[in-house]
């Protein structure tokens, strides 16, 4: 989003010359004090509190420059002084959608940095009720809108029989709970009287469900898929190569052992039990071959928290070997277009792998509890699974206790002991 000052010129010209796209213009001798233009015609005064919130001031065509500026230094000095903030006229009117698009988003960006995109699901899961002023939000709404989710889903995941797949108690939880945290924010800036999903009780979810994780069977055929499609894309690429010779055109770069990211994040996956945005946004200088240690920071964690994770041969092997393709090891490990960007996104060759291998009703997620299951069935104690998942507690890890029975069955034995 671009950033100019705002002069007088520029206030009398943006009501017949628009800007192209959104555009912030800020006042030279008043921090946090911004004018924002519209391509739609539509511009707003906004002002950034001292805490980092975001207030609107009026739209252009309804308060002068003069006014707005000093509405924009009155309310950044109350807010100094720790006296709240708030503007009836615009609170009275301000709906969900307003609230997080000019309140909630720039806080958590500022604040939480890589973890805005927990906007997106807000706007995603509660677009019913985008538009609905804040003030009229009220628990009986969000309790409609729990009993709709879970009997529907709204997105294009259908049945079998054409119908939307109902929600899972989990999802609609944390849905809510984001909701609940992000109308806090809301309520502690003086924006909303009462929080009315703080009275809604947490739905009762089974957190020991047995996992989705690979079989033996199913590994052995999803890496022999990893290989037979590396080793196709390297035939293809040397057929190509041979038609492009007999024709006089240039010929691309032959394909090396990984033809793609796709084998190297897989089985980085299935060694590390990284979640799929972790290891997406991993860099080459969270990596340590030397002391086989790789770092997962706090930034790109599902906990907030940074963890380092211990690195076995495959893993050590599989990065040696990407890293020798690529032109350095610099950057993200898995780069997109450039190595100052990481690949976007795997659905496609993900789902394709699962074709190839002819496994189902497999996530890329459940590469993470295969890890864990692994482990656990290994023998390796659920404390330690739980410090290389990053579980903040084991309530999530105890959902593979049931793969490790021999301490129960070693209870329930000792009944024949007993007199």
């Amino acid at each position: 989003m671009a950033k100019k000052q705002i002069t007088t010129e520029l206030v009398r010209s943006l009501s017949s010359q628009p800007p192209e796209k959104v555009t912030d213009y800020r006042h030279p001798k008043l921090p946090g004090f911004v004018l924002r233009a519209r391509p739609s015609g539509v511009h707003s005064w906004r002002v950034q509190l001292p805490n980092r919130v975001w207030l609107s001031l009026g739209r252009l065509d309804e308060v002068s420059l003069a006014d707005a500026r000093q509405a924009a230094q009155e309310a950044r000095a109350r807010a100094a002084l720790g006296e709240p903030v708030v503007r009836s006229s615009s609170v009275s009117a301000m709906t969900l959608r307003t609230f997080l698009d000019e309140h909630y988003a720039p806080w958590a960006t500022a604040v939480h940095r890589g973890k805005s995109s927990r906007v997106t699901r807000l706007v995603s899961s509660f677009g019913g009720l985008l538009d609905m002023p804040l003030q009229d939000l009220r628990t009986e709404q969000l309790e409609r809108w729990r009993s709709t989710r879970t009997s529907r889903r709204p997105t294009k995941q259908m049945r079998d029989d054409g119908r939307p797949r109902p929600v899972s108690g989990a999802t609609i939880n944390r849905d809510l709970a984001g909701l609940q945290s992000a109308l806090a924010r809301a309520q502690e800036w003086g924006l909303l009287a009462a929080n009315p999903v703080r009275p809604m009780k947490r739905r009762v979810e089974d957190e020991r469900a047995v996992v989705r994780y690979l079989s033996g069977d199913e590994e052995r055929r999803l890496r022999h898929a990893l290989e037979e499609r590396d080793g196709q894309r390297r035939r293809a690429r040397s057929s190509a190569n041979e038609w492009r010779l007999e024709r006089g055109y240039d010929q691309r770069s032959a394909h090396r052992e990984y033809t793609d990211h796709l084998s190297p994040v897989v089985l980085l996956a299935l060694n590390t039990g990284l979640r799929r945005g972790e290891l997406l946004q991993l860099r080459w200088e969270d990596v340590s071959l030397t002391t086989r240690i790789l770092t997962v920071r706090g930034t790109h964690a599902k906990s907030g928290q940074t963890r380092h994770v211990p690195l076995n041969s495959e893993a050590v092997e599989t990065l040696q070997r990407w890293a020798a393709q690529l032109p350095s090891a610099v950057g993200f490990i898995f780069p997109g277009s450039s190595s100052q960007q990481p690949v976007g996104d795997i659905k496609n060759a993900w789902a394709g792998l699962l074709r190839r291998a002819s496994i189902t009703k497999f996530r890329f997620h459940d590469l993470r509890h295969t890890f864990a299951s692994k482990l656990v069935m290994a023998g390796v104690d659920l404390n330690t699974v739980r410090e290389l998942l990053g579980h903040a507690d084991l309530t999530m890890t105890l959902r593979y206790a049931h793969l490790a029975p021999e301490h129960k069955a070693a209870a329930v034995e000792k009944l024949l002991l007993a007199p």
